[in-house]
């Protein structure tokens, strides 16, 4: 039988490997004439990632290599250490990619898979002559407009930064025009601006990209891709989503089986959860606002309320103790909710969102968050922080009307505070809104969370793009 080896690069983010691991599984339970051999660089922050990567299941097709530590010079940007991280592996990873093909009991080597913040070691796959697929976390809308930003910079010498003076603009994978606050922040600082442009020139390099996404959600999208004359030169797409992330698990203050245990005594659709993924905190002013909007809405709820890091830290956030979560919420407020509420550290927020009694998600519209909310048929109230977050709230409330707004142009800046303090009564309004029942929005949610079900079986678009890129893999060896 024909094998065929894979290398893959994951990004040492918790989000990214996990997302990366996932597509792994994907091409190895879809075909098994597929060896994947995953070089993980290691991290300090990566601790939760060996209890996942522990949870795999060992097999013949899928190899782990840590490769060496390397020293990188501190800085207070993350995106700058974690770039110089990955320059400083490549000469480990050309090491362990020339030791696993002098051992070819896997196959030839047929290509790489690295992570969009791994595209320098497109360099080294050429030094193998084998191509390089992209993996993409985000949505194909996102990844259009990425694209044609790092076009308007490159071929018209535009300054992604003077965009902001437009008030809204024309990309190839929106149907609407999009207001400049909803651009990731990448795009909007001047900090980023190398950073950008080098990430963006690597995605055109790569040979394919992989999208955690699918056709039937991003329909304008990924269409675009081969209709526009300005996208339909750059590399093919494979939307292959939606590729759902277990959680690896950690105890928070409140232990999950007990949450689930609490949702099992609530009506069906009734409660909000609140929760803002791994990086998602706020300051005390803003803690207290969500407080008050849930207590005067009065619905139900699940709050998982973390503690934000310190200015310029890169730990992971913590829970808060009960004795500081009483100081940071309004006096009494755990006393006037016991009945209808509960305010955790970290959730289990895949098991709540497949809870049969959530009906609404409060979230910062992460692209893991998003996907898994769909899947689930629970509507969004759309709250995004940072990175590429308001451009999926925008995508999520005016392209696809697939969920409803707290805000739209929400941000933290790296290393500083919000833009603004969203008020009490806005996150009220938003929380009525994801919990009216006969609403459109959620409507569209359900039928599309069918659908996100069907498209990886067989007949389905992500099936079948999924089929495209295993015969393009068996065809380079």
């Amino acid at each position: 039988m024909k094998k065929a080896q894979l290398v893959f690069i994951p990004f040492p983010g918790l989000s990214h490997l996990v997302s990366t691991l996932e597509l792994a599984k994907l091409l190895i339970n879809r075909d098994n004439r597929l060896r994947i051999t995953v070089l993980l660089i290691d991290f300090s922050l990566s601790k939760e990632t060996d209890v996942y990567i522990k949870s795999l299941p060992i097999s013949d097709s899928l190899n782990f290599i840590n490769l060496p530590e390397c020293f990188v010079p501190p800085n207070t940007n993350p995106r700058v250490v974690f770039d110089a991280l990955i320059e400083a592996q490549k000469p480990n990873v050309r090491e362990a990619v020339s030791d696993l093909i002098t051992g070819e009991q896997h196959g030839p080597l047929a290509a790489f898979v690295v992570d969009m913040f791994c595209t320098t070691m497109i360099d080294i796959a050429k030094e193998f002559s084998v191509p390089t697929l992209l993996f993409f976390t985000s949505g194909v809308a996102c990844l259009g407009l990425n694209l044609h930003i790092h076009t308007l910079c490159e071929r018209d010498n535009v300054d992604p930064t003077q965009l902001l003076q437009q008030t809204e603009l024309a990309i190839p994978t929106f149907a609407n025009l999009i207001p400049s606050y909803s651009f990731p922040s990448s795009v909007l600082s001047k900090e980023w601006e190398s950073l950008f442009m080098k990430y963006n020139g690597g995605f055109k390099k790569a040979d394919g990209i992989i999208v955690n996404s699918f056709e039937e959600l991003e329909t304008h999208a990924v269409h675009s891709f081969s209709s526009h004359p300005e996208l339909a030169d750059l590399p093919i797409i494979y939307p292959l989503g939606p590729i759902l992330t277990p959680k690896p698990e950690t105890k928070g203050v409140v232990e999950s089986d007990d949450i689930i245990k609490w949702l099992d005594d609530q009506p069906p659709s009734s409660v909000v959860i609140f929760c803002f993924g791994t990086s998602g905190s706020f300051d005390e002013d803003q803690v207290k606002e969500i407080a008050y909007a849930i207590e005067n809405g009065g619905a139900r709820f699940v709050w998982s309320l973390r503690k934000p890091q310190l200015k310029g830290a890169m730990a992971a956030l913590s829970d808060y103790s009960l004795s500081d979560l009483s100081l940071v919420l309004p006096e009494g407020f755990l006393d006037r909710t016991r009945g209808v509420g509960r305010v955790i550290g970290w959730a289990p927020q895949t098991q709540i969102l497949a809870h049969p009694a959530t009906g609404g998600f409060v979230s910062h519209c992460g692209w893991n968050s998003t996907l898994e909310s769909i899947y689930f048929g629970v509507p969004i109230a759309t709250w995004p922080i940072y990175a590429e977050q308001q451009t999926n709230a925008f995508e999520l409330v005016v392209e696809l009307k697939m969920a409803v707004e707290i805000a739209l142009d929400y941000k933290v800046e790296f290393n500083g505070g919000p833009n603004y303090l969203l008020t009490a009564d806005k996150i009220e309004r938003g929380i009525r809104n994801v919990l009216d029942m006969d609403g459109e929005v959620k409507k569209k949610v359900k039928e599309m969370s069918e659908t996100s079900r069907k498209t990886l079986l067989e007949g389905g678009s992500s099936y079948t793009y999924l089929g495209l890129l295993v015969d393009y893999i068996m065809n380079q060896i």
